[in-house]
């Protein structure tokens, strides 16, 4: 004779809950744009370059159970009137995303999914700018979850479609 145990609050050959998943599947560049309309004109220009930087996080689902997340930023620099660059770029990354709760699934994909990302479009951007022959020019760490807040406490309607992040905080050279 052979015994099973079964969980309490089951039923017994009823097969048992899964345990959530969250597997990043991958990582990759989805998109690069650069722009340096006054080139070379512009390297003659005397002044520090004012930056503006938008930062935005989507997410699609691509099959049950995995999503694609993006993370996408532009990024322009002015040297008085005049764009010294315009760079727009857009990392993705694939997620198995199974059994998480519904109420625990925006903040996953608003915070957590684009912590793991941004790294990889931070590294993208500066090794793009380091090509035009400009100084090395690094996006500044975000934290996603103050992000995810404030776009909550905005609610969706209000919230615009990118955030904006400040000139100084979001850029350091």
């Amino acid at each position: 004779m052979t015994t099973t145990n079964t969980p309490p609050g089951s039923t017994p050959g009823a097969s048992a809950p899964s345990a959530p998943v969250f597997q990043l599947q991958r990582v990759y560049l989805k998109d690069a744009s650069l722009e340096m309309p006054h080139a070379p004109q512009i390297f003659l220009e005397q002044g520090s370059p004012q930056f503006e930087v938008q930062l935005d996080v989507s997410h699609d689902r691509v099959a049950d159970g995995v999503t694609e997340v993006i993370v996408r930023v532009t990024a322009t620099a002015r040297v008085g009137e005049k764009v010294l660059f315009l760079v727009e770029a857009k990392q993705a990354g694939i997620f198995e995303l199974r059994g998480i709760p519904d109420d625990q699934m925006p903040p996953v994909l608003g915070i957590v999914c684009p912590g793991i990302i941004y790294p990889y479009l931070r590294a993208n951007v500066a090794d793009l700018l380091t090509r035009t022959g400009l100084p090395p020019i690094h996006l500044a760490e975000i934290n996603f979850e103050a992000l995810y807040q404030q776009r909550a406490s905005q609610g969706a309607a209000a919230a615009p479609s990118g955030l904006i992040v400040p000139p100084g905080t979001a850029t350091r050279q």
